[in-house]
């Protein structure tokens, strides 16, 4: 092992992730992994990890670790207020206080340390699922994590140009769902023309989205179905859910479209109260 980091505040919320259990819904086991898996995995690259090794994933700032050495660390995603600079690898030094304030846009920030952090694997992933409860639970004041040895050589890359999440209306792509028969023609009028809010009753498992509800064109059950990163499940309610990285392996109301899978990474970076559009 390369050391460790001591965590001495979590903020929101902050889990360790990788990318997750893929494979096996089968078995009713989700994926889980980053929410926004290219600002994961452009932090371990500018570490010189391979892009699947355990990061932070932080929700809204509010992290504070210590180095117990010498450390090679980079932040991405939502950029924080304070300390280092983004996208770029930083050398800290032992006993050094790493602290993340409120990102500026975006919701999730990405911190990843040379080596990779080494937190148990379960199920082949270190990811931290909230819905099944795998993985370990989300980071407490005083955990200690320890940090493997790295076995890539640098990047050599100084900053990465790279755009911040963007913090005002964001437009995603969708795709027909497997279910767009159960709604009327108005219903995927409405869906990909009006403005939804996101709603704060969010998280990892999916977005909540506020707006006009859709009209069914068919009210019988459904038998539950296989579910993906990305869906737009319509609950009775008539108002979309976007599954992200928690989402259920299955699910019993329809699913009327899909976003594109590069979307949803920038769905993971949403904040409650953002506007989301959705273009066909």
């Amino acid at each position: 092992m390369n050391g460790s980091v001591t965590v001495l505040a979590t903020g929101a919320l902050t889990t360790v992730q990788d990318l997750g259990r893929p494979g096996q819904a089968a078995l009713g086991i989700g994926r889980s992994g980053a929410c926004d898996r290219s600002s994961y995995q452009l932090a371990n690259r500018l570490v010189g990890n391979p892009e699947n090794a355990a990061a932070l994933e932080v929700t809204f700032g509010g992290l504070r670790l210590r180095a117990n050495q010498d450390l090679v660390v980079a932040t991405t995603g939502a950029r924080c207020v304070g300390g280092f600079v983004h996208n770029a690898p930083t050398s800290i030094p032992a006993g050094y206080e790493l602290q993340l304030g409120t990102p500026v846009s975006g919701l999730r920030t990405y911190l990843a340390v040379r080596g990779g952090l080494m937190t148990d694997l379960v199920l082949g992933s270190r990811s931290t699922d909230v819905l099944s409860g795998l993985g370990a639970t989300p980071l407490r004041s005083g955990d200690v994590l320890p940090i493997g040895d790295p076995y890539l050589p640098p990047p050599g890359v100084d900053v990465a140009p790279v755009a911040d999440p963007e913090g005002g209306s964001v437009t995603v792509r969708v795709s027909l769902g497997p279910r767009r028969d159960w709604f009327t023609n108005q219903a995927w009028a409405t869906l990909v023309g009006q403005a939804y809010i996101v709603s704060s009753d969010s998280n990892r498992v999916g977005l909540r989205l506020d707006g006009t509800p859709l009209e069914r064109a068919r009210t019988d059950e459904l038998p539950s179905e296989g579910m993906v990163r990305g869906a737009l499940q319509i609950p009775p309610s008539g108002k979309p859910v976007l599954f992200l990285a928690d989402h259920p392996p299955t699910g019993g109301y329809p699913v009327i479209a899909y976003v594109d899978d590069h979307d949803v990474d920038t769905c993971g970076q949403l904040r409650p109260g953002q506007t989301l559009r959705l273009h066909p």
